[in-house]
């Protein structure tokens, strides 16, 4: 069984929706394999996702749907 490196939990492996940044870009990737720690929740990705990944990303490959996501911007200052 293979262990979380940042605190030692139980990975295991799922199949996860994953938002992928790109520069400005932002796109949403679901039936992504992926290994994840049971306890803190952090994911990690083989070397062949990642590459897949980058490939969607750099060939503008029609998506399957897209979503329109609001922008908000916090004030400079926030009351306490």
């Amino acid at each position: 069984m293979k262990t979380c490196y940042f605190c030692g939990g139980q990975v295991v492996e799922k199949r996860i929706e994953h938002l992928h940044r790109w520069g400005r870009q932002i796109i949403l990737l679901q039936d992504v394999p992926a290994e994840v720690c049971e306890q803190c929740g952090e994911v990690y990705f083989s070397p062949w996702v990642l590459d897949m990944m980058d490939r969607i990303t750099l060939e503008q490959t029609k998506p399957k749907a897209a979503l329109t996501v609001p922008i908000f911007a916090l004030p400079d200052v926030i009351p306490a």
